[in-house]
């Protein structure tokens, strides 16, 4: 019986150092996923909220002639940037801030290039995406421009 004991005594050692193992493994399994991890979206989480900046007509929006110089279709749209606040700007609302011109000049110039079939309704979250990253790339590659909004949306 002695023997027997034994067996069952070391059995049991082997299964708790098992247990053991499997817990303290899933432990630090849990500290990484919850830790390390989450540190590592902190900084793009940590942003300053944007200035809102309207494009174009504050009535109208932009008007663009899309598709080609000959297609004759017109695309109405009012663009809506949050952007990176500027802290070096003119405090004179009327004056004319050159980062301003480049991005309206982008979005116009994106517009302009893009086909009819990208102004589907289920190509318009592709298409913002893509007019944050022109305009970002026209600022030097900064992401200064967090998100696109259209406010008013007309393809005629």
């Amino acid at each position: 019986m002695a023997d027997g004991e034994k067996k069952k005594t070391s059995m049991g050692l082997i299964i708790g150092l098992i247990v053991a193992g499997l817990l303290l493994a899933s432990g630090v399994s849990y500290f990484v996923a919850t830790k390390i991890m989450a540190d590592k979206d902190a900084p793009t989480a940590k942003r300053e909220p944007g200035v809102i900046m309207k494009l174009g007509d504050p009535k109208e929006g932009m008007i663009v002639n899309v598709g080609g110089v000959n297609s004759g279709r017109y695309l109405k749209v009012a663009v809506v940037l949050e952007v990176m606040p500027n802290k070096n700007a003119a405090k004179d609302p009327k004056a004319a801030n050159p980062e301003e011109i480049i991005i309206q000049d982008t979005v116009i110039q994106f517009l302009r290039a893009q086909k009819v079939e990208q102004f589907a309704p289920e190509k318009q979250e592709e298409l913002k995406e893509n007019i944050r990253r022109a305009v970002n790339a026209a600022l030097g590659g900064v992401d200064k421009v967090y998100n696109v909004y259209f406010t008013n949306f007309v393809l005629q």
